[in-house]
Parts: C-alpha cells; structure tokens; sequence
C-alpha cells in the first residue's frame, strides 16, 4: 500500500478578531458546539496527511489550555508576534529544517473541504512549486473613488473579474522559501496579507487550487451563522 507523506500545518491564533466587535477573540466564540478554533484544529486532525498542528498563539491568552483539544498529543503551542507575517514565522521557526515543506491555516476557517486539502497537497508530489486554495470570483467586482460624497463610497469603474480569484487557506509552501519570503517581508516592511503574497514578492510562482467555495473565514458577525449551518450540514453526513 503506498504511505501518503505527512505535514504540519501552522495555525496563527494570535489576532483579537476586531471586526467581530466582541471582546472575546473571535476563535472562541461558540457555534455548533464548539469553539471555532475547536472546529478549525479537528477539522486538520482529521486529515491522514497532517502530523501535526503548530498553534501559534497570543502571549497574553489564557483560553487555549483550558480547551480540550489543547492536549492533543499533535498539537504544540508556541508564542505569536506582533503581526500575522511574525506569528506565521514564529510557528515555522518551531519547525525542524528537515521538513521540506509546510502547510498555513487561518484559525477561523473551520469549513474547509478534506478533497481540496489532498488536491493541494499533491504539488508535493508534482515539482517544487506551492500553492494555495482558491475560487474563482464570481461577483461583479466594483472599484471606488478614493474619497466618499456624503460618507458613502462611489463607484470609480467596474473591475474585469477575468483572472479574478479569492485566495483561501490552506497554504501550501516549501518551508525554506516560506520562511526566506517572510523574513525578507519583515526586513522591508512590506505589508502582506497572506503567504502566497510574500513568497510573489520573492519572485515565487505560485499556483492556484481551486476550492470548494464553503472555506469560508469568519471576520463578520453574519459570518457566524453561515460557518455553524456548513458545520452542521457535515456533521449530519
């Protein structure tokens, strides 16, 4: 029987969630009876090709070690940074360097499909070059004036959707360009988003892997709702 290779996976947790306007950080908040978090790390546990999960976490947090799931024997904690490029580095620090290569989560996208995380983890076995999860953009996408009449935005002109993609999570990257991409990031203060965004900044192809269009990471209240109905659907199958 053939042995499929196995990966960690980096989780930065280490952000408060502002736009959820709630005190607590919106990985603890609560739907389908768990954490998000909770959902996040089972939901890559699950999987037979993730050995374990890297949870990079805020120095200050005190909620992690009193959920079940922080003594799972693949989890490990280390301490985050100031920006989400620094915890990222943080967690790929953790990492020995014979790992070659290296898997980044966000922690509230509890919804992410196992068949898509196996069709990422396949450009390992294609060549050298990483990826990330994606879809298509299917909206009319719409580009603003850069000043507002009456406090509401206007349009400046439509934008061509034509080559358009909304990048998700999981990322999927060698793990000494990753950390090369983010060290030189930090160096010159180059603002990044994501991973795939540091390592183009190297120069680095990165390809595109379309996802199931439920990966959805939750940063708005309504949000909530939508992630715990996808949670329950699959907990039903």
């Amino acid at each position: 029987m053939l042995t499929l290779s196995q990966y960690s996976v980096v989780v930065p947790a280490a952000g408060i969630g502002k736009r959820m306007k709630t005190d607590c950080p919106k990985q603890y908040l609560h739907i389908a009876g768990k954490t998000i978090i909770e959902h996040t790390l089972t939901n890559l546990l699950e999987h037979s090709q993730v050995q374990r999960v890297i949870v990079v976490l805020n120095p200050n947090d005190i909620l992690f070690t009193q959920l079940p799931i922080a003594s799972h024997p693949c989890i490990k904690v280390v301490e985050g940074g100031q920006e989400r490029c620094n915890s990222v580095l943080a967690g790929l620090n953790y990492l020995a360097d014979d790992e070659e290569w290296v898997l980044v989560h966000d922690a509230a996208r509890p919804c992410f499909a196992a068949t898509d995380l196996t069709a990422l983890l396949q450009l390992a076995e294609q060549g050298s070059i990483g990826g990330i999860l994606a879809t298509p953009v299917r909206d009319t996408m719409k580009r603003a004036v850069n000043v507002k009449l009456n406090g509401q935005n206007i349009v400046k002109h439509t934008e061509s959707r034509e080559h358009l993609w909304h990048a998700l999570t999981p990322q999927f990257f060698k793990l000494d360009r990753l950390k090369k991409a983010l060290n030189t990031a930090i160096q010159q203060k180059i603002n990044i988003t994501d991973e795939a965004s540091a390592m183009e900044c190297l120069g680095e192809k990165v390809m595109l892997i379309e996802g199931c269009a439920t990966n959805i990471k939750i940063t708005q209240p309504e949000d909530l709702l939508l992630a715990e109905f996808y949670l329950t659907q699959k907990q039903a199958q």
